[in-house]
């Protein structure tokens, strides 16, 4: 049956525009492929910069300190802002590490820690 219809498409010459067609899908899968090959070998450049992490850093700081803060001014409790002021020093103590996973893997620590400072203080202010 498969046969049959190959052999139709040989006689009709729709086989070879198939053929064709997936030549041309082969070319743009191949183009596209490298295209963004490049583009995320760039863009991981760009991220994996110091600056971006330091700018990070601070912008995560500026945020912890005035959520965390106004937390403790609406429900008296030390605790949260405590929890992410510690998150907050484990991140820039990461920034110290050498770009070898540590750094990385340190962060995240920090941003886990951060985060549990900012759900409690969610929960102290219900």
């Amino acid at each position: 049956m498969a046969s049959d219809m190959v052999a139709l498409l040989a006689k009709s010459g729709r086989l070879d525009r198939f053929a064709i067609g997936l030549s041309g899908l082969c070319i743009v899968h191949c183009l596209a492929t490298a295209v963004l090959l490049a583009a995320l070998s760039s863009i991981g450049g760009l991220l994996g910069a110091p600056v971006i992490h330091e700018v990070a850093l601070v912008l995560a700081m500026l945020m912890g300190a005035f959520a965390l803060g106004q937390g403790v001014v609406k429900h008296g409790f030390m605790m949260p802002c405590a929890v992410g002021a510690l998150g907050l020093g484990v991140m820039a103590g990461a920034l110290q590490l050498p770009h070898d996973g540590s750094e990385a893997l340190l962060t995240m620590v920090g941003v886990g820690i951060l985060a549990l400072g900012h759900r409690l203080n969610s929960l102290a202010a219900d």
